[in-house]
């Protein structure tokens, strides 16, 4: 098969699962594109960023200027809960940080604390509602923990705020996505966006095979 040919099959599937995961027929990039592939019968699996550039194609067609609306929105609600949790190192992370939103998209804030608990205070006090708190794994291996606190917003919006331990704060990390480092956004970085460009983008540019 020429290159060519390759590269179209590859955004084929990467289209298809794209498709699943804007529906929310599949919530993981894995399943999408695996589920993609068997749909199509062909054996050619894209990479994560070759289905991100899809879906991030996908919002634009479906929700044209509310897209950016909705960004501008979910960035001044994470500032407002970024300077509510100030104590706790916050870091906006996810699509909101990359400036990637799109219909389905929460608002995904990193804090440090060794007491989970006392993020859950200052929420409390706050007058938010916590929809509900989980545990889930840090690493890919299981080990590890985080806590999930899931919050609904005034404006229906909601928002993920996952409890590490206060060691993890300059931890580099790699995103499953990308593949650059997930560096996010901190309270003074996200005001300066908002000053100067709302919209601005935080995704590398993906290496043609």
């Amino acid at each position: 098969m020429t290159r060519k040919g390759n590269s179209h099959l590859r955004r084929r599937v990467a289209r298809e699962a794209a498709l699943l995961l804007y529906t929310l027929q599949e919530k993981e990039f894995k399943q999408a594109k695996e589920k993609a592939a068997r749909t199509l019968g062909l054996k050619i699996l894209p990479s994560n960023f070759e289905v991100a550039e899809e879906l991030d194609r996908i919002a634009d067609e479906c929700e044209g200027e509310e897209r950016w609306s909705r960004l501008i929105r979910m960035r001044r609600e994470a500032l407002k809960i970024m300077e509510l949790l100030s104590a706790f190192h916050p870091k906006l992370i996810g699509s909101v940080w990359r400036g990637t939103v799109n219909r389905n998209s929460d608002i995904d804030i990193d804090v440090f604390s060794q007491d989970w608990r006392l993020v859950v205070e200052v929420i409390n006090k706050s007058g938010l509602k916590i929809l509900s708190i989980e545990t889930a794994p840090l690493e890919k291996d299981g080990s590890g923990r985080t806590i999930h606190i899931f919050v609904d917003l005034p404006s229906g919006d909601k928002a993920e705020i996952i409890v590490r331990k206060i060691e993890d704060l300059n931890k580099v990390e790699l995103c499953d996505i990308y593949g650059d480092v997930k560096k996010g956004l901190t309270t003074n970085q996200l005001k300066a966006v908002l000053e100067k460009d709302p919209l601005q983008r935080f995704v590398p540019k993906r290496r043609m095979r």
